[in-house]
C-alpha cells in the first residue's frame, strides 16, 4: 500500500484489505471495527499519533505475502456468514454466561473497595441482553436473507437485508461502546494487588472477549454488511 493510497482509505478498509493491520491499530489504540468508517488521517489526528510512523508500520507488514485464508474480503458472503456463526457466535454464546457470572461475583465481593466493578457488572449485563437478541436476529433473519438475495435475487429478502443491517450497525455501536467503557474504567483490565483468582480470571476473559468482539464486528461492519448492501440496493 502506497502512502497516498493509505491516506485516502478508512481504517476499516485498511483492515479489510489486510487483517494483519488490525494488530497495528489495536496497539495504537485506534478502533477499527465500530470506528472503521473514520479516515486513516482523522484517526491518527484524533489519537495524537504520527501518521507517517503508523503508515510505515502498515506498509512494512502488508509488503509480506498475505495468508489467503485470512483474506476475508475475498470470501463469499454466505461462506463468511457461516464462518462468523461457527467461530464468533459460538464463542460469544459460550462466554457470555461465564462473564455475567464472574463480573457479578467480583462486584459482590470486591465492589466496596473497587466501586467500578459494580458498573462493569451492570454494563456486561446490558451487553449480554443485547448480544443474545442480536445473534439470534442474525442467524434467523439477516443471514438467511443474504443467502436468498444471492441465490434467488428475492426483493423481500433485499428489503430485509437493508432494514436489518441498518439496525445492527447501531447495536454494534452499543456493544462496542460498552466494552470500551469497561476497558476504560478498569484501566485496561489492570489487576489490583488485592485481586483474587476469580478477579484475575474475569479480567482475562473480558480482555479476550473484547478482542474477539473487535474482530467479529469488523468482519460484519467492514466486509459482510457492505457486500450484502451492495447486492441489495
Amino acid at each position: 500500500m502506497e502512502q497516498l493510497q493509505l491516506k485516502n482509505l478508512t481504517v476499516g478498509e485498511i483492515v479489510a484489505n489486510d487483517f494483519r493491520t488490525a494488530a497495528i491499530f489495536k496497539k495504537a489504540g485506534i478502533d477499527f471495527c465500530c470506528g472503521g468508517k473514520q479516515s486513516f488521517s482523522d484517526a491518527c489526528a484524533q489519537n495524537s499519533i504520527d501518521a507517517l510512523d503508523l503508515e510505515k508500520e502498515i506498509i512494512e507488514i502488508t509488503a509480506e505475502p498475505q495468508n489467503e485464508f485470512m483474506n476475508f474480503k475475498n470470501w463469499d458472503p454466505v461462506f463468511l456468514s457461516n464462518y462468523i456463526v461457527n467461530t464468533h457466535h459460538k464463542y460469544v454464546l459460550k462466554t457470555l454466561p461465564e462473564l455475567v457470572f464472574y463480573t457479578q461475583k467480583i462486584a459482590s465481593v470486591h465492589g466496596d473497595n473497587h466501586t467500578e466493578l459494580v458498573e462493569v457488572a451492570d454494563l456486561f449485563q446490558q451487553i449480554n441482553a443485547e448480544l443474545l437478541q442480536h445473534l439470534k436476529n442474525e442467524e434467523e433473519v439477516l443471514f438467511p436473507a443474504i443467502k436468498m438475495v444471492i441465490e434467488e435475487n428475492q426483493l423481500e429478502a433485499k428489503k430485509t437485508v437493508v432494514s436489518e443491517i441498518t439496525r445492527m450497525f447501531g447495536e454494534h455501536d452499543f456493544a462496542g461502546g460498552a466494552m470500551d467503557k469497561i476497558n476504560q474504567i478498569t484501566g485496561g483490565y489492570k489487576i489490583p494487588a488485592d485481586a483474587c483468582n476469580t478477579y484475575r480470571v474475569a479480567f482475562q476473559l473480558l480482555g479476550q472477549f473484547e478482542d474477539d468482539l473487535h474482530t467479529h464486528v469488523h468482519l460484519e461492519n467492514n466486509i459482510l454488511f457492505p457486500k450484502a448492501l451492495g447486492l441489495s440496493n
